[in-house]
This record gives C-alpha cells, sequence and structure tokens, in this order.
C-alpha cells in the first residue's frame, strides 16, 4: 500500500505491509527496512527492490507477522542525519532520515504494535541509515541488521548495549568497504555491545542477496525482544 508520511511541510513516501490476517486487537512487531542510494526518488516503488520480495513470501508473513515499512528518500537526500561526511552522495541538507524518525515515533503510538518488538534493516545507504536511527533512537528498537553499510563509530555508545546487531557484508566489496562494518563491530563491542558479524567471501556489494538467503535472517531478527 502506497503511503505519504506529512511533518509540517515535508513529506515522505512510504509503503506499508499490513499484517497477514490482520486483527485490531492484536500487538504486532513492526520492521522498518532502509533501502539503497540506488533505490532514491519519489515513485514510491524502486525501494522494493531489494527486500521487497523476502518479505511477502508467504511463509515469512505467516511466521514472522509483522508491520513492515519502506520509507523512500528522495532522489537528492539519503538516510544520513546532519553530518555531511564522505557518504553524503552531494546532499546538501538532509531531511529523510529526520522524517523517518518522525514518522516512526508516531506509528509507534498505535494501539496494534508491539513496541518491545520494533526493528530495523537496511543496505548499503540504508546499511548507513540503521546505525544512523539507532543513534537516534538508542530505545526503539529490538534488533538490527545493517547490511554493507557504514557510521561514525563515536555514535555507538548509546545503543551497544541495548540493541542485539547482525551485520553483513561482501568481503570484496568495492563500494563500501568491508573494513567499515568491522569498524562499527569493533566499535560496538568497545562500548560493551555484542554484535554479530558475517562476511560473505567472493562477494562484492550485493551482499544483501546472501544475507537475504540466510535461514536464519528473519528468525534471528524475530527472536529479539527490546532488552528493558
Amino acid at each position: 500500500k502506497k503511503e505519504i508520511f506529512v511533518h509540517n511541510s515535508d513529506s515522505l513516501n512510504y509503503r506499508i505491509l499490513k499484517p497477514l490476517n490482520y486483527n485490531p486487537n492484536k500487538l504486532y512487531p513492526v520492521h522498518l527496512f532502509l533501502h539503497g542510494s540506488g533505490e532514491r526518488g519519489n515513485n514510491n516503488t524502486a525501494q522494493l527492490t531489494h527486500g521487497g520480495e523476502l518479505f511477502l513470501k508467504k511463509e515469512n508473513r505467516e511466521l514472522y507477522n509483522s508491520w513492515v515499512i519502506f520509507p523512500q528518500a528522495p532522489k537528492h537526500d539519503w538516510w544520513g542525519y546532519e553530518d555531511p561526511y564522505k557518504f553524503a552522495y552531494d546532499v546538501k541538507e538532509s531531511k529523510a532520515m529526520n522524517l523517518v524518525v518522525k514518522f516512526m515515533d508516531n506509528f509507534l503510538l498505535r494501539k496494534d504494535v508491539d513496541i518491545n518488538r520494533v526493528y530495523v534493516s537496511g543496505l548499503s545507504m540504508g546499511g548507513m541509515g540503521t546505525f544512523a536511527i539507532l543513534n537516534l533512537r538508542p530505545y526503539m528498537f529490538a534488533a538490527a541488521t545493517p547490511i554493507c553499510g557504514d557510521g561514525d563509530p563515536s555514535s555507538v555508545s548509546s545503543y551497544a548495549k541495548k540493541v542485539p546487531v547482525w551485520i553483513f557484508h561482501g568481503s570484496d566489496d568495492k563500494t563500501v568497504h568491508p573494513n567499515e562494518s568491522l569498524k562499527m563491530a569493533k566499535a560496538i563491542i568497545k562500548f560493551g555491545g555484542s554484535p554479530k558479524i558475517t562476511f560473505y567471501e567472493n562477494v562484492e556489494h550485493g551482499s544483501w542477496n546472501n544475507a537475504f538467503a540466510e535461514k536464519d535472517f528473519l528468525k534471528w531478527i524475530h527472536s529479539k525482544t527490546k532488552k528493558k
């Protein structure tokens, strides 16, 4: 279902998948998915390119029944946050991540949401967005899976001990170097966290295909409940 979230004069395109056999009296987990830079735009469709099929699979909908949210960043924006560092994709001012945070703050007020089982995944630019939103909302998420991403290692202290993180990367990635994921894992360990990390040999930037093919990808995520 195509939707638009409006905050002040800014708007965020997103797609939302309703839980299977939805019952308004039940509490459902929420899975936020952040796309990569190639899926930016305003068609409210491209963000489903990678990951969309995974969540639509009948067995996944039955086993891991949840709200699934795929926002779309505009062409000249990204999932950064007031941080014009090297991956800013020539973006001068970033509003997309701020809108995602506002959207999530709002969505989690719903009566049919299990606020102890809110998850975030993202690939490439979305992997960076995953690390960014964990820092912005360290108490929001029960698990995170950043794929071929990067982040600021000094920003992990807010969530390192709170949020289980499973990091994925292709060992031959030339677009985002696998050292970036190692750097983030080391920082999480330094601040008392216990990250899980998977490297794929002979895999370049498209490691999300490998991550989605992991039989325990969704199982691991959905096994997590927010630490009190």
